[in-house]
């Protein structure tokens, strides 16, 4: 996936930014965290939540302490990104050259809209939701079973893992999914749950739930 078609180049904050001007941009452009440069290179990031805290007659420079370094690179790929915006519990995050040097600003928003144009979120098709012990568990297999009974797979996601059990959601496109699951049983899968989608209920869900209820954002 190409970041350069979702970078936003927006101009950071320098250290000289006030709380008010800190403030001002934080309102509006809504997100939760706003980066920090100073002579193009990249500081860290200070959020909503903190700039709050801010004495008006204080700049940035006084508040280093609270800058957080949450950053990615052009050359991420977007499940380590998604990861990032989970774990920095962020809707944006600064994106950086092979230097360091900051270039702009990705929204998650703008990710999940180009995630959901991806096959896996997008096309009409089946979804099955399976269990089986882990270490049964064979990638191989399953695409195997589906592919035997004449299905295609158009994305595999493990959604729960732990020592004993793992979870995985199916997307697939196939016309003898009653084959399939029964064939999946016969494997000790078990069958968590089965639904089919048409292309037009498909085209009206905000497919970003896909995502953010994984991410658990």
């Amino acid at each position: 996936m190409n970041l350069k078609q979702l970078i936003n180049y927006q101009t950071a904050l320098s250290l000289s930014a006030t709380a008010q001007e800190v403030k001002k941009l934080f309102n509006k452009m809504q997100v939760t965290h706003l980066p920090i440069v100073e002579q193009e290179k990249f500081l860290g990031c200070i959020r909503l939540e903190d700039s709050k805290t801010m004495e008006e007659n204080k700049s940035l420079d006084d508040y280093r302490y609270m800058f957080n370094r949450m950053a990615i690179s052009e050359e991420d790929n977007w499940m380590d990104i998604l990861r990032e915006f989970a774990r920095q519990n962020a809707n944006i995050l600064p994106i950086l050259d092979q230097n360091e040097q900051y270039i702009g600003i990705l929204e998650l928003e703008d990710l999940l809209h180009l995630l959901g144009r991806k096959p896996f979120l997008s096309e009409a098709g089946a979804v099955l939701v399976i269990e089986t012990a882990t270490h049964h568990y064979s990638p191989s297999e399953v695409s195997q079973i589906i592919e035997s009974n004449n299905g295609k797979i158009l994305g595999l996601l493990v959604t729960s893992f732990s020592e004993n059990n793992i979870e995985c959601t199916i997307k697939l496109n196939s016309n003898n999914l009653n084959e399939i699951t029964q064939t999946l049983r016969r494997y000790g899968y078990t069958i968590k749950s089965e639904h089919i989608e048409d292309s037009y209920t498909q085209g009206l869900k905000d497919r970003s739930k896909y995502l953010k209820k994984f991410l658990n954002i």
